[in-house]
């Protein structure tokens, strides 16, 4: 039994040298694949690149918690105008390209291809029609109830009794319905769009 009790002594201090040498290059491995306790600069340079990436793909990607959902082009930083002075002097803007924001109070229930906008849901209060210029882009048709920011042209225009009666079928409301049938309406052609949607 003495020999074996040897070999056991003679052979730990082999086993401990094969453990560390282990840890040590477990160890400069970590360090190389920026696995460690803090990432490696290339590693968050890549990762805010993809960030930046995803955040800037219109309407698909979700951006942070509270930012909204962005349809189109990216709204410009020009100044905004209120909803209410525009529809106070419509003819006043026409022709013009404005930033406002709004309440949605209905949406084209069949494909999402326009939005009316509004200062709040109360319907007693004046709106507009949303288009979407070349209908490049449609909104989510449960959007109603959103608050919304849009850059956009003003429009005063006629829409037939045909178009009237079409756009009623997808939950419109013409509040300056004329006696053959006929609208006049402002209307807003947006080249972009951001919704922040109730949950």
């Amino acid at each position: 039994s003495g020999p074996r009790l040897g070999a056991r002594v003679v052979g730990e201090p082999n086993c401990l040298l094969v453990r560390r040498c282990a840890r040590v290059l477990l160890g400069c491995w970590l360090v190389a694949c920026g696995c460690g306790s803090e990432s490696s600069p290339r590693a968050s340079r890549q990762l805010g690149s993809w960030s930046a990436r995803q955040a800037a793909e219109p309407g698909r990607e979700r951006l942070a918690s509270g930012a909204p959902e962005v349809f189109g082009r990216a709204i410009s930083q020009r100044p905004g105008v209120s909803l209410g002075a525009l529809l106070a002097d419509p003819r006043g803007y026409a022709g013009r390209v404005v930033t406002l924001a709004g309440t949605v109070r209905r949406v084209c229930q069949r494909r999402g291809c326009w939005l009316e906008l509004a200062e709040e849901h109360d319907q007693r209060l004046p709106g507009c029609r949303v288009t979407f210029k070349d209908y490049a882009f449609f909104v989510p048709t449960d959007s109603a109830g959103s608050r919304a920011r849009v850059e956009a042209e003003v429009a005063v225009r006629h829409v037939t009794r045909e178009q009237v009666a079409h756009l009623e079928g997808e939950g419109a409301q013409f509040s300056r319905k004329l006696p053959d049938g006929s609208a006049e309406e402002v209307q807003l052609i947006a080249s972009g769009v951001e919704l922040w949607r109730r949950r």
